[in-house]
Parts: C-alpha cells; structure tokens; sequence
C-alpha cells in the first residue's frame, strides 16, 4: 500500500497518474469519434443508433466505460491538486511569468482549458447520456430489432443555436488541451527521445487539430445542412 499512497502523494507520482490517464482519454475520444461520425451517414440515424445500442448494452464495452468515468474524475482531480501544489510552489506573485520555449499559451492555462473542458462534459452527460439511461426515449425497428432512437436525441439538440456554439467553442477548448497535453504525457512517461521527439510533437499537433475540428464538424453539419 505504501507504493499507492507515494503514487498519490508525490509529484512525480501525480506526474505519472496525469499522464497515463490523459493517455488512456485521448484514445477514448479517437474511439469516440468514430462512433460519433456515424452521424453524419445519411440513412435517418440508423447506423448511429445500432453503435449506440451496441456501446450501451455490451458488456465489455460498459466495463471500459464505466472505467472511463473512473479516470475521467482521477484526471480531473489529480489536476486540482497539481494546480494548487504550482501555485503554492510560485508563492503569493501571481503574476510571474514562465520562462522557457515550452511556456506556450496551452501548457500555462491547462486549469483553465480543462475547467472548460468539464463544464462541457457535464452538460453533454445531462443532455445526452442522462437522457439515453433515464429518459423516455422514442424507438425505431431495424430488420425486427427495437433500438432507442438517440439519434434523434442528438438531432433535436444539434439543431439549436447556442448549444451548437457551445460545441463547438468546446472543441477549440479540447484542441488547445491537447496541442499541450499530447506530447507532455509521452515527456512525463519518458517516452520521450530525440529521434522521435518529432514525430510525437507532429501527431500530438495533428490529433489535436484533426479530432477536435471533427468532432465540431459533426453539430456543425448538422445545424446548416
């Protein structure tokens, strides 16, 4: 238990556990998005409903999600605390300025992309997964199987005006975690080398680009066609 409490306790160990769930949430929102750009098929919904049916009711997949809420609230968390313990270490003088080549807008407000970031998730998980788990959601028959009709769900939220805007100002939020975040878990691991230094800096820059613009592409598509 001792190598538990260290891991929670000390920076490097916070260092660590940042990482490796940053890590493991960056592979989520790659998986995330493939479902996601089921959305966009232009067959009424149904090949997005039929994934969704599939990720909610698989058991496998559920084990993983619910792991997912598990490392979602630990990154989050983890987060607070490395935040205070900076602060702390910087003294009373707020207004220090970080020197370095690394002291890039992203990497000095991590805080405040990811507080973005969880207002975000906490709206999406009301409006969406709340409402497939809890709600009265209508059905649909394909081939002589039921499916909830989330599709539906998404549609009806994706035609309103503010909440696309909120997507997709989101989205940019989640671009500038990662153009940060991607290459620092891999330093922090030290995974880090200077033969591939740049070829994780080009994917880290290129996942936080390419996901994110996906990701709003699809409300966006949505809303105007």
């Amino acid at each position: 238990m001792n190598w538990l409490i260290t891991l929670f306790t000390s920076t490097l160990g916070r260092n660590l556990l940042m990482a490796l769930t940053g890590l493991f949430l960056i592979l989520f929102l790659a998986v995330h998005l493939i479902g996601n750009l089921q959305l966009l098929k232009d067959d009424g919904g149904r090949a997005f409903n039929v994934y969704a049916e599939f990720m909610s009711t698989n058991p496998l997949i559920q084990i993983v999600s619910k792991g997912n809420f598990f490392f979602i609230l630990l990154h989050i968390f983890i987060s607070i605390v490395l935040t205070i313990k900076n602060r702390q270490a910087r003294g009373t003088d707020r207004y220090a300025v970080t020197s370095g080549k690394s002291s890039i807008w992203s990497s000095r407000n991590m805080g405040i992309l990811g507080t973005i970031v969880l207002v975000f998730l906490v709206v999406h998980l009301k409006h969406f997964w709340a409402e497939m788990h809890f709600g009265d959601m209508p059905k649909v028959i394909y081939d002589g199987t039921e499916y909830r009709d989330i599709y539906s769900l998404v549609a009806q939220w994706f035609a309103v005006p503010w909440y696309v805007a909120l997507y997709v100002f989101c989205m940019a939020a989640v671009a500038f975690h990662l153009w940060h975040g991607f290459a620092s878990s891999f330093q922090t691991l030290g995974l880090n080398h200077p033969k591939y230094n740049g070829i994780i800096n080009f994917l880290g820059k290129t996942f936080a680009v390419v996901v994110p613009a996906l990701f709003a592409w699809i409300p966006i598509n949505m809303f105007f066609f």
